[in-house]
């Protein structure tokens, strides 16, 4: 354990100071738009990061982090490429430098939007951060499909802003019936999402308890369970805010705000705040007994 947890400092000291590096570079090189959306993705994805190795167990969500940016980063090249899941576009140089043709950026965002909805997923259904047990394939597929819901509500307000505001990437169509968009690239999303969340979950979702947060009897673990959801509510804000077009500001407030809310009151009964009363007899029974 000792020897992991040196290994894990080690590797996010090299992956700060290259992140350091790139930014600056992008800095000088790309301009402000890239610069902030690199190190958005790059915040959003190391506090997911952090929150996954208290929540899951560092093991855990390092088998997290891998599986989401393999098939992250397949899904988007094979779409890129050949416009297979999404339909056909291509990146431009607003997302910074690539991999293929895949800006490095969006297989972290997989990794950070498939913790989230594990996350909310598990409290939607258990009331709890993390599902008990090993499950069978048909649980773990229920629940993935109700993480890729919660991954594909975020998507259903942020591709117009990105295509249309930050012209992040180029749609070959621009006809579809979501805002010019093509709903192939939402069942694009719900695809790769389901794929990644399963993944996981059928490798072993289920932490080790000895490497994750403790039972829900203990609260002071709580605030790691907060991140997924603040970084949710966070994006939900933003399209409420600033989404174009300006129908999808009342879309993002309800397509994300429901499963957001939903989370919310699981997390509130796993803290025991909306705990069951203990039932009370009736009088007439007391009087019999």
């Amino acid at each position: 354990m000792d020897a992991f947890r040196r290994f894990s400092g080690s590797a996010i000291a090299i992956a700060a100071a290259i992140a350091a590096v790139v930014l600056a570079a992008l800095a000088l090189r790309e301009g402000a738009t890239t610069f902030v959306l690199v190190l958005g993705a790059l915040l959003m994805s190391g506090a997911c990061w952090a929150s996954a190795a208290r929540v899951l167990g560092r093991r855990a969500a390092l088998r997290l982090l891998l599986v989401a940016c393999a098939i992250g980063w397949l899904a988007e090249q094979l779409g890129a490429s050949y416009g297979w899941l999404f339909g056909r576009y291509a990146y431009t140089a607003v997302l910074g430098p690539r991999l293929g043709a895949v800006p490095v950026v969006i297989p972290l965002m997989w990794f950070a939007l498939s913790y989230i909805g594990y996350v909310m997923a598990n409290l939607i259904v258990w009331q709890a951060p993390v599902e008990a047990g090993r499950g069978s394939p048909a649980r773990h597929a229920l629940l993935a499909l109700v993480g890729a819901t919660v991954v594909t509500c975020y998507d259903l307000g942020v591709d117009p802003y990105m295509v249309y505001r930050l012209r992040a990437w180029i749609m070959a169509r621009t006809d579809g019936a979501w805002f010019g968009e093509t709903v192939q690239g939402f069942a694009g999303w719900m695809t790769v999402a389901f794929a990644i969340l399963l993944a996981f979950r059928l490798s072993g979702g289920a932490p080790d308890r000895t490497d994750a947060m403790p039972a829900p009897a203990t609260r002071h673990a709580t605030g790691p369970v907060l991140v997924p959801l603040c970084v949710y509510a966070g994006l939900m804000l933003f399209q409420v805010c600033l989404g174009y077009p300006v129908e999808a500001r009342t879309i993002a407030l309800f397509a994300m705000g429901f499963p957001l809310l939903s989370a919310g009151c699981g997390l509130l009964r796993w803290r025991g705040v909306l705990a069951d009363a203990a039932p009370q007899q009736p009088a007439s029974m007391k009087k019999a007994a």
